[in-house]
């Protein structure tokens, strides 16, 4: 192995080991309603609502925000929402995606949004909102390695240990090129949340594009496997995101190893094979504008943009 590639996996190494200790000491300070409380799967036979594991999938009319909304306001609770707004992407989403989600994301709570950023100047100039605020964080340059999901996922691990696992009860890690065009509320406060893939969710599961090398730490052997999560949104308790990091960065330490490359989805898709998210979102939110939406998706609260946007 070159000194060079060496010295990469060392750090990965130092990096994966750092996130799991810290991972064992954060506070997980959100309670949980009893899922008949706030939640009827009845009122949408149309599509799947509840897991083999008995976890909710979050789809509209099967919620009641105003329970969940009570709730939760008697717990005082901050969300932190992460976007990683690198290069172009910056100038062309960014200033879009934080108005929208000023007016639609976790609307009456307490919200904390991190921006990581490569240049000060690229975090747009917005009104102040009550109960919102905006810290920009910078992208720390991670040249030896191009892969962007890696970046942004090194990035996530580190900041949530130096600045978020204090400040916030839940988190949430989004891709910029999307703009919020309904509330995402209170149902989707969980301690460990994914979100169900626009494009696979509609398809044979036998077909599902998870990583099928044995050798490769993201395999899940044919014939297994639930969903097909999507890793533009992942959410849930700064411990919980945290594990999955240190998870996903050990997944790529390990593929490296053997010489492999699989992709972040890979990884993610292995990660809550192997430990079930307990809040499943809707493909509601997270819609591909390049799709026409089925009639099963009644309201499209987040919309990813088309290629042709940008």
């Amino acid at each position: 192995m070159r000194r060079g590639s060496k010295r990469k996996l060392l750090l990965l190494v130092s990096l994966a080991l750092s996130l799991l200790w810290a991972g064992r000491h954060l506070r997980n300070r959100g309670a949980e309603l009893r899922l008949s409380d706030w939640f009827d799967p009845r009122k949408r036979p149309d599509v799947v609502t509840t897991t083999d594991w008995l976890a909710p999938v979050i789809w509209e009319g099967t919620f009641d925000r105003q329970v969940l909304g009570r709730h939760y306001q008697r717990q005082n609770l901050t969300v932190g929402l992460v976007v990683f707004a690198a290069g172009r992407a910056a100038d062309q989403y960014l200033e879009p995606f934080l108005q929208s989600a000023n007016k639609h994301f976790m609307p009456g709570f307490r919200v904390v949004t991190y921006v990581l950023v490569e240049d000060w100047y690229q975090l747009p100039a917005l009104p102040p909102e009550p109960l919102r605020t905006v810290r920009a964080l910078a992208i720390r340059p991670d040249s030896w390695w191009p892969d962007p999901s890696l970046s942004r996922m090194k990035n996530l691990g580190e900041y949530i240990l130096s600045h978020i696992r204090g400040e916030v009860d839940f988190l949430f890690s989004m891709s910029v090129d999307r703009v919020f065009q309904g509330d995402m509320g209170a149902e989707a406060l969980g301690a460990a949340v994914a979100q169900l893939h626009a494009w696979w969710y509609f398809r044979d599961r036998r077909h599902l594009p998870y990583e099928r090398r044995p050798r490769s730490a993201a395999c899940i052997p044919f014939g297994q496997g639930d969903f097909f999560y999507d890793g533009a949104v992942v959410g849930g308790t700064p411990a919980r995101v945290l594990d999955l990091v240190r998870a996903y960065l050990g997944g790529v330490l390990q593929d490296a190893r053997q010489g492999l490359n699989s992709t972040y989805e890979s990884h993610l898709n292995k990660y809550f094979f192997l430990h079930k998210p307990t809040r499943l979102l809707s493909p509601e939110y997270n819609w591909d504008a390049d799709l026409h939406p089925p009639l099963q998706v009644q309201l499209v609260k987040v919309l990813q943009l088309a290629k042709r946007d940008l």
